[in-house]
């Protein structure tokens, strides 16, 4: 099988495409938390703080939670030595995520008109 044959479907490369911006836009979340509060973002700020500081921490957390998951993920396989089907297992929930809340920006983006499909 050669290279010039392998073609993509159109719903293939959508979904690599919203897989990728929803990694970009967790990492964007993320790194603006933390420049905003010079503390990084986690699933703490459910816990902590008066309850509206908890509701106002859902949106957040639901858009940057793949960049989370993975953080947490990596450090946890390098410092407590995770085992690989575990680091596995979560980078297939962060995949999966960040597909869902990429869709719903690409999503966003076309209803208010600045994407065409």
């Amino acid at each position: 099988m050669s290279l010039d044959t392998v073609q993509l479907s159109v719903e293939s490369l959508q979904s690599m495409i919203a897989l990728a911006i929803g990694f970009s836009v967790a990492g964007l979340c993320a790194s603006g938390y933390q420049l905003a509060t010079k503390k990084q973002p986690s699933f703490s700020l459910l816990n902590g703080g008066p309850y509206a500081a908890a509701i106002a921490a859902v949106p957040l957390l639901y858009f940057a939670a793949p960049f989370i998951i993975m953080r947490n993920t990596l450090a946890g396989r390098i410092v407590e030595r995770r085992r690989f089907e575990f680091v596995m297992m979560a980078t297939v929930l962060a995949g999966v995520w960040s597909l869902m809340s990429g869709t719903v920006v690409v999503m966003t983006l076309q209803a208010l008109g600045l994407l065409q499909a």
